[in-house]
């Protein structure tokens, strides 16, 4: 077995992000269908750790910087989340919820009543439905030992990392293929070149030249360890409350509070090219950091029933985005961009939604509308209404504790 420590870890993210940038460029199939870079280099050295597994060969990586660059790319998020471009979202996040929260609901009626037609258990349905694939590794884990000490469901966490695990490659995957799909539509003789040029913003086009300074460069990154700091203790207070919510919410919650706050008592207008820079760059080692530490034989112990229901779920999610996403959202370019992205929430995570949208935006231009909708609703509203949805679902007859 080979434990890399915390410099070969990053040192092994970055030769990860430089593969997937060539096999982006080169592998036209990749390019066609925008898949993200760190999605394909990830899973491509994912794969090389499995077949060496299978030779005896073990790799480990230090993944303590993981949780810190997921939480530095939610804080940039909350820096560039200013009051008068969240009013203008106002009635575009009310209806991308509905979509949301329909997802929820469909998942967990597809995961039971597979379950029960394949002769599992319902609550294994619950698992491989939006506890896992819009919850994620954290809330599955979660649940995983509320089902298995409360039910007694047996085996139930590691159900739910590797349905979990399932989710996020599959939700980096099926994204850019569902918007290159919904694009063609939309892409009529004079559709686009009739609408007013669209700047694009820092994480629409991640690639985009930005002017920075050294001064300027560390005033943002303080901003941004401010708002890891913040926002960690905020959690720590909350912690076993009716007010709990997952760490990287309120760091969010702490990065629109400091950039607003700041601006409104005129002491500091926060550059946002520096913003994007940083957030840029701990997206993509985060990404990059958990695909290539992905356990894909957890998937491969799954057994065929799991398997066939969440392959289910994989299909109903690209079906979901395509005829109900897009339509509620206005069939637009704009909404197969928001597409893209709730492939990438409903089935992994925020960060995979936004990787996802990027690897479109990069390609096709600017949606400004859609990074602002996406974060808000995958980081302050998926993680509540996944619980109330879950819940509801509980209280059903069948689920009760014996």
């Amino acid at each position: 077995m080979f434990q890399l420590d915390f410099y070969g870890t990053l040192v092994a993210a970055s030769l990860v992000l430089l593969l997937g940038r060539g096999l982006v460029t080169r592998v036209g199939f990749l390019r066609a269908y925008n898949i993200p870079e760190p999605v394909a280099g990830g899973l491509v050295v994912a794969l090389v750790l499995l077949a060496l597994r299978g030779l005896e060969v073990e790799v480990r990586f230090d993944t303590s910087l993981q949780t810190p660059l997921m939480l530095a790319f939610f804080a940039a998020i909350g820096l560039s989340a200013d009051f008068a471009s969240l009013k203008k979202g106002g009635r575009v996040v009310g209806i991308f919820l509905l979509a949301v929260v329909g997802l929820l609901v469909v998942q967990n009626a597809m995961g039971i009543g597979l379950a029960k037609a394949l002769g599992l258990d319902p609550l294994m349905g619950l698992l491989t439905g939006s506890i896992t694939l819009a919850g994620g590794h954290g809330t599955g884990a979660a649940w995983g030992t509320v089902f298995s000490e409360k039910y007694g469901l047996a085996s139930a966490s590691e159900l739910a990392m590797a349905s979990a695990t399932f989710g996020l490659v599959l939700g980096g995957l099926i994204g850019g293929p569902v918007a290159r799909l919904l694009i063609k539509r939309v892409q009529s003789p004079g559709c686009l070149e009739s609408e007013k040029p669209r700047i694009p913003k820092g994480f629409e086009q991640p690639n985009k030249e930005r002017s920075i300074t050294p001064f300027s460069f560390i005033e943002t990154l303080a901003l941004i360890a401010v708002s890891l700091l913040v926002g960690t203790l905020l959690n720590g207070q909350l912690h076993d409350t009716a007010f709990e919510l997952p760490t990287f919410v309120c760091v969010l919650f702490v990065g629109v509070v400091l950039r607003n706050g700041l601006s409104a008592l005129g002491l500091y207008q926060v550059f946002e090219r520096e913003v994007s820079v940083l957030g840029n760059v701990s997206l993509s080692l985060f990404l990059a950091i958990a695909l290539m530490s992905l356990k894909l034989w957890d998937l491969a112990s799954l057994a065929l029933p799991i398997f066939i229901i969440l392959a289910a779920q994989t299909l109903v999610m690209a079906l979901f985005a395509i005829f109900v996403t897009f339509r509620i959202m206005g069939s637009h370019y704009d909404a197969a961009v928001l597409a893209a992205g709730h492939c990438g929430f409903g089935l992994g995570a925020t960060p995979t939604a936004i990787a996802n949208m990027q690897a479109v935006t990069q390609r096709y231009g600017p949606s400004q509308i859609a990074f602002l909708v996406v974060p808000m609703v995958g980081a302050f509203f998926i993680d509540i209404i996944n619980v109330i949805v879950i819940k509801l679902y509980l209280a059903l007859p069948f689920f009760a504790v014996a």
